[in-house]
């Protein structure tokens, strides 16, 4: 583990294993491990990224610093603060924000929500109403703050889950997938006022799999797969990975798996990653030497071939080089 100065956030040999059982005469114990044994250190001031694919154990990881979970093993402080031993201290000194539409009081408007949740963090009362409103116009919800809930959009909602996780002015802040869900005009903001926030002194732990949002705002970036730590690096030097690989770009109609599954045979491939809009899809193929790939690459498509572009190599494909097992 590479050594911070002033760290705050230190994570050793976390693991944790889900246990289930399934059956009703003849039970069967089941564990999955969800984190496997992993390490990092997070300096005062920094904004650290976490960038794993769904079920990589992101989300564990941060409920297991922000006291939600238990380790099954290993240790991990806060401000020097033990998760297991000293979790009232850490819950006074962090804020969690989550993506999604959870955790907000739809029947009431925000100003209530903000309200209850300063009264939870134990926001003085002489100092409540002028830190809600100063937290609502730093997101941008001060017109709004006496609408219900219910009546936001999605967008102003995840302001509000921001509003909220940093009402009592943490030091610490947690963000589980923000933008998840939300328009580009929404995913913006967010990444803006996220931004701000390490403006102004704050420590952020950041989880996305979005690439661009990991590259435009993170000093560091660990990439985590079926539960371990695959590379940790600023985001130039995960890049720097795939320095030697260009990326061929198809952009078309109908690629299907079966045509990728080929590309995937083609000898100088390395990995293979599609996306899907509204308009078209987008195929990625890293590949060793594009002059050389380009003709075997196209001549394998069957598909409807709108353009071919050749690239040089993103956080994206350094990412899908990490997590395919290919490093």
């Amino acid at each position: 583990m590479v050594a911070v100065a002033d760290p705050v956030i230190e994570a050793k040999g976390l693991v944790r294993v889900y246990r289930s059982s399934t059956g009703i005469v003849r039970k069967k114990r089941k564990e999955t491990l969800a984190v496997d044994h992993i390490s990092f250190s997070v300096g005062r001031g920094e904004l650290f990224g976490i960038l794993g694919p769904n079920g990589a154990g992101k989300t564990t990881t941060i409920k297991m610093l922000t006291t939600l979970l238990y380790p099954t093993a290993g240790t991990a402080t806060i401000l020097g603060y033990d998760v297991q031993r000293d979790a009232m201290e850490v819950r006074r000194r962090i804020g969690l924000i989550l993506g999604g539409e959870r955790g907000l009081y739809y029947r009431v408007t925000g100003r209530h929500n903000l309200r209850y949740f300063a009264d939870l963090y134990g926001v003085p009362m002489e100092k409540r109403d002028r830190r809600i409103q100063e937290v609502l116009e730093m997101v941008g919800l001060a017109e709004k703050a006496d609408m219900r809930v219910e009546n936001y959009s999605r967008g102003m909602k995840q302001k509000l889950h921001i509003a909220k996780g940093i009402i009592h002015d943490p030091e610490i802040i947690f963000m589980d997938e923000p933008t998840i869900g939300l328009d580009p005009q929404a995913s913006r903001e967010t990444r803006r006022m996220t931004q701000h926030l390490i403006e102004q002194g704050k420590t952020i732990l950041l989880t996305t799999h979005y690439m661009y949002e990991a590259d435009e705002l993170c000093g560091r970036i660990a990439v985590i797969n079926n539960g371990k730590i695959v590379a940790m690096d600023t985001p130039a030097g995960l890049k720097s990975l795939v320095k030697d690989t260009a990326v061929i770009e198809v952009e078309g109609f109908g690629i299907t798996d079966h045509e990728m599954n080929k590309i995937r045979g083609i000898e100088g491939v390395r990995t293979v990653s599609s996306t899907v809009t509204e308009s078209k899809q987008v195929m990625r193929v890293q590949v060793c030497d594009a002059g050389e790939m380009l003709t075997p690459v196209t001549r394998a498509l069957d598909c409807k071939i709108l353009d071919v572009r050749v690239k040089e190599p993103t956080l994206e494909d350094a990412y899908l080089w990490l997590v395919e097992g290919h490093a």
